[in-house]
């Protein structure tokens, strides 16, 4: 009988069978280059997606038509693989530069430009995975997809300094009073940047920032939605003032039907009198509560996300109601947001037309008040820090792994705000549950789990208690596995700062398996930030005796020492520091005296090297001298350059400088003298 023919390499993989996969990815890479116009927003970054998609439709389409194809090897199907992977998830975020609110993404520009940089970096992988050896195709397009890779390999995020202004002046425009002319001037402008040119155009985009703001309160993230509220106020009144010439009614989206509690209804108590009615009565829709379709005197903002005026909401509430009127969606908290933005909008509406009110500030009200009202507005935006922090923990408690993703983000982002969003969260109970996502298997969670404990860390208090949650097993198998490099050099800033507590903290952490192995490796292969977190961490490791011999023992010294021979590292001061205080044991003594080139390179830094590498050099050069023995000494008199060196530092060079050069210049002194006399008379 016949053998079985063997499986093919798609169905062994478990992937998309070749011409399924080809078909895909040229289908795919179509939808891209066929765009006919670039976003308002991200442009650079999506015309550069587009060009590189170009670059590759060439390679698909020629492998596609090969009029004799080769077989496809299990390699060339898992490159191609993560190739399709790729354009899909750029031809996502292009369609979401087109199809998702440009006030938000605006807002989180750093963000975007951070994702559309991401799938250059995953483009880069397929690539490097890829055998174009194995496809057979021509030199032409072989050359072009080299080209790319290496343009890949090198790309480096970009974020629009423009998009970066024009946000700066879109957060302004809605904290900022400013008299009308001059805000109205200010909002069209920036309305008019982006793409919002007429009522039309506003009316689209506050259904889309509707959709952001379900989004996030779905996730819980009540400061995203106190920015998307502040975004759709400055929409009303670009649409009442600005664009007022254009009278078509709003989306009926924005005007829902609203259920009122039983035994409650608009003509009585949820109403104000008929004669402020007869007053009002051409109110923008987005100036009335959705519960008593009235001006809104104090509007406040629910956990769903949705605007109410406090007074109708709080009855609504107290009445026994635990869910948004608009949407029927149980809420996770009872706490009321002022909205801050829109008050100011509609206090200057009533303003404009002479509308009386008694709830508005005044003048005459003095400094006092306004006193008062900041002092309020701090802790009503410590509560709502409290409040966002305590969701975030439960969504990482029992949220599915996108969710907690996301809820790791956002406690990565707000840690890195201020001291006191750091006690909160950590008050909060957030510690364990992010040291338990640091073993998380998707990148991302993983990258935004450790960057927020080291956020966290910054504070003192916080130190211990990421300790006491076994954090530090977990850190260094980030900082040796971690999948995403960022999320490696955050591990070994992580450690950094725990190393920092006291001796104890220095001794737990360099006995842990693979903790200077993990820091070593990120010395020797990783980013210019990298390399500094992990020789601060090492510095601040062998700043305890114990730690020292290990250091050693993992062939650190001389990594430290080619470090010093790249310029590019940055990080001189450092490996200085580390080879001085390394050259007080005597393991560290042995191997740093055995370097032929070290002392060579010493005497470079002393006279080129910056005012702290000049006074580390002399101290590591001082400390081989005089426990290292004449030999050492000798070693450095034979160089022509050290006597002059020393001699100019000794009359010019800093304090201790001036002082350590001297000790070395008596202590070679010395080591001459004693040559000299051991020299037999002819």
């Amino acid at each position: 009988m016949d053998a079985p023919a063997p499986p093919t390499a798609a169905v062994f993989s478990g992937f998309l069978p070749t011409a399924s996969l080809l078909e895909s990815l040229v289908h795919t890479s179509r939808e891209i280059i066929s765009m006919e116009e670039l976003p308002s927003l991200q442009t650079r970054n999506v015309a550069a997606a587009v060009r590189r998609t170009k670059l590759l439709s060439s390679l698909f389409e020629e492998i596609r038509d090969s009029s004799a194809p080769l077989p496809l090897s299990p390699p060339s199907i898992l490159g191609l693989t993560e190739l399709l992977s790729v354009i899909r998830r750029t031809k996502s975020l292009i369609d979401e530069s087109f199809t998702r609110s440009t006030q938000w993404r605006l807002v989180q520009t750093e963000l975007v430009s951070r994702e559309f940089h991401v799938c250059v970096r995953e483009l880069a992988r397929a690539l490097d995975i890829l055998p174009l050896s194995l496809i057979g195709i021509s030199g032409e397009v072989g050359e072009q997809v080299e080209l790319l890779h290496k343009q890949a390999k090198r790309a480096q995020l970009f974020v629009d300094p423009k998009e970066l202004r024009l946000r700066e002046e879109l957060l302004q425009v809605m904290a900022n009073g400013e008299d009308h002319e001059k805000k109205s001037m200010r909002v069209r402008d920036i309305l008019w940047s982006i793409g919002l040119r007429s009522v039309e155009h506003c009316q689209e985009e506050m259904l889309k920032l509707e959709d952001e703001a379900e989004a996030q309160a779905g996730t819980g993230g009540l400061v995203a939605i106190s920015i998307i509220n502040n975004l759709l106020s400055l929409l009303s009144y670009a649409k009442s003032v600005i664009y007022h010439g254009d009278h078509q009614p709003p989306p009926t989206k924005l005007r829902p039907m609203v259920v009122l509690p039983k035994g409650l209804n608009r003509s009585t108590s949820w109403s104000v009198s008929s004669s402020a009615s007869s007053l009002v009565m051409n109110v923008p829709d987005e100036f009335r509560c959705p519960i008593s379709l009235e001006l809104m005197k104090e509007p406040v903002i629910l956990a769903s996300g949705h605007t109410y005026d406090r007074s109708s909401i709080a009855r609504w509430i107290n009445s026994g109601h635990h869910s948004c009127p608009k949407t029927g969606q149980k809420l996770i908290h009872m706490a009321l947001i002022p909205n801050y933005a829109l008050k100011s909008l509609i206090n200057q509406w009533c303003k404009e037309n002479n509308v009386p009110s008694t709830v508005w500030e005044r003048d005459v009200l003095g400094a006092k008040m306004k006193v008062v009202d900041h002092i309020s507005a701090t802790r009503e935006a410590t509560e709502a820090v409290r409040m966002t922090a305590e969701i975030m923990v439960g969504k990482l408690a029992v949220g599915s792994p996108e969710i907690q993703r996301q809820a790791a983000y956002e406690l990565r982002l707000l840690a890195k705000t201020s001291t006191n969003n750091r006690r909160i969260i950590a008050e909060a109970g957030a510690i364990p549950f992010l040291v338990n996502l640091l073993r998380s298997g998707d990148p991302r969670t993983q990258e935004n789990a450790v960057t927020a404990l080291h956020n966290l860390s910054i504070l003192e208090n916080n130190k211990s208690l990421i300790m006491a949650a076994g954090a530090i097993d977990a850190i260094i198998e980030v900082l040796r596995e971690g999948v995403v490099m960022e999320a490696r050099e955050n591990a070994a800033a992580t450690m950094f700062s725990l190393s920092m507590v006291d001796d104890q903290c220095k001794v737990m952490i360099g006995a842990r398996p693979g903790a200077i192995t993990g820091l070593v490796e990120l010395l020797q292969g990783g980013t210019a930030v990298g390399k500094k977190d992990a020789a601060k961490a090492l510095m601040n490791l062998v700043v305890h005796q114990t730690n020292r011999g290990p250091v050693v023992a993992a062939g650190t010294v001389a990594v430290l020492v080619g470090l010093l021979m790249d310029e590019k590292a940055g990080i001189t001061d450092e490996v200085l520091v580390v080879l001085a205080i390394l050259c007080a044991c005597e393991e560290g003594l042995k191997e740093i005296g055995e370097n032929r080139v070290l002392v060579a390179i010493l005497v470079e830094l002393m006279r080129f090297g910056s005012p702290a590498g000049k006074e580390n050099s002399i101290a590591l050069l001082l400390g081989l001298c005089r426990d290292g023995g004449e030999e050492m000494g000798r070693r450095l008199l034979m160089n022509p350059r050290s006597v002059p060196s020393l001699q100019s530092l000794a009359a010019d060079g800093s304090p201790k400088a001036r002082r350590k050069a001297g000790a070395l210049l008596r202590l070679l002194n010395r080591c001459c003298s004693h040559s000299q006399s051991r020299t037999p008379v002819a």
